[in-house]
């Protein structure tokens, strides 16, 4: 299933193709994708809540049938608003639906190894889009930009409901390992929190440079660095690697340093590199490295902020409680295309994403074990 939604990071094939068939321009068409990933973000406060009352099979499987229908109705676009609403709108609201049922699940069968288990199945969501890059490429060139999205739509649909039917939740969950904190705050007691709005900021601060890196990869890669279009092509086959192995790598290893250890770490290495890709010269040795580096940090991120907010505020609520701290990646993928057009060019953007990532190494400092209080 992650895999199958994963399929939203080879965005960046898709950009030339849909303006030379449309003539859209090409802010337009990266729109989409930052639409579709903070709708999915947003999903993510209902679908977590839902998946805890009603289970996740359910939950995955409506998820998977939207986003598989969002891709067929794209295949038969002509036009921007039908681009949004079946990619961006539906797309969105099916990955948003799937995206939390098995990393859910997984805590919950994996108490002890939290890091690591949500580094596995969100690196899974950053595989897909290296597993799907060659071949959609080979599809977009051989049928087309259009029927590519319709045959990604029937290939998801398989699969990813087939994947569904595999969820279920522990009957029991006795054998708790807590790293942290040995109390579930409800979502109303997470509010209250300090630690709550601290991590917010930080996971903001922390997803940008790599959903601005990743949704631009390969335009960056031929625009700015000069590459071939051959060259440029591999950009999002370095960033779905880069991606998938952060996030087993990182999570792992938040495991056993510590989640702000690692954080500390993660924002350090994205603000020297958004530097360096805004103010050093590019050529495509430098620009890889740079780019694993950005995106290697950003699925460290999304590896470990799960398993620390279910150190912090328990496992419990965790659905619940992760969508909402979730909201902080959909916000910033809305703010990455913001920087772009306010920029003067594209590497004044990496600059200022680059100043976040110091904002948000200088909140690790300041966050605290939250203190467990009597919830109503």
């Amino acid at each position: 299933m992650q895999l199958c939604i994963g399929g939203i990071y080879t965005w960046s094939l898709f950009n030339q193709p849909l303006v030379d068939k449309f003539g859209w321009a090409r802010t337009e068409v990266y729109t989409a994708y930052s639409l579709i990933v903070f709708i999915f973000a947003f999903v993510t406060i209902f679908s977590g809540r839902l998946q805890d009352k009603v289970g996740p099979r359910l939950v995955g499987t409506i998820g998977m049938i939207c986003f598989s229908t969002g891709l067929i109705i794209v295949s038969q676009a002509t036009t921007l608003m039908t681009l949004y609403l079946g990619y961006s709108l539906l797309g969105g609201i099916g990955v948003g639906m799937v995206y939390v049922c098995p990393l859910s699940t997984g805590l919950k069968w994996y108490p002890r190894k939290k890091g690591m288990v949500t580094g596995i199945i969100i690196g899974a969501f950053g595989l897909g889009g290296f597993i799907f890059n060659f071949v959609l490429s080979g599809l977009i060139a051989s049928i087309g930009v259009s029927q590519t999205f319709l045959v990604q739509g029937l290939v998801y649909a398989v699969v990813g409901i087939s994947g569904a039917q595999l969820l279920r939740v522990p009957e029991h969950e006795g054998d708790h390992h807590v790293l942290v904190n040995e109390h579930d705050f409800s979502t109303k007691g997470m509010l209250k929190t300090k630690a709550f709005y601290l991590l917010w900021i930080m996971y903001f601060t922390g997803s940008l440079s790599g959903l601005l890196i990743i949704g631009l990869s390969q335009d960056i890669a031929r625009d700015l660095v000069g590459l071939s279009p051959r060259i440029a092509g591999y950009a999002v086959a370095v960033a779905a690697v880069s991606n998938a192995l952060g996030r087993l790598g990182w999570g792992a290893l938040s495991d056993i340093f510590g989640r702000l250890k690692v954080f500390t770490l993660l924002f350090g290495l994205t603000a020297v590199s958004m530097a360096a890709l805004s103010l050093a010269p590019l050529n495509a040795v430098t620009y890889y490295i740079l780019l694993g580096i950005i995106v290697s940090c950003f699925g460290g991120f999304l590896a470990t902020f799960p398993a620390v907010c279910s150190d912090y505020f328990g496992s419990y609520y965790f659905g619940s409680n992760y969508g909402l701290l979730y909201q902080a990646y959909g916000i910033s993928a809305l703010v990455g295309p913001l920087l772009l057009s306010l920029a003067a060019r594209e590497t004044q953007a990496f600059l200022w994403a680059s100043l976040l990532a110091l904002l948000g190494l200088t909140v690790t400092f300041f966050v605290r074990v939250p203190q467990h209080q009597n919830q109503d």
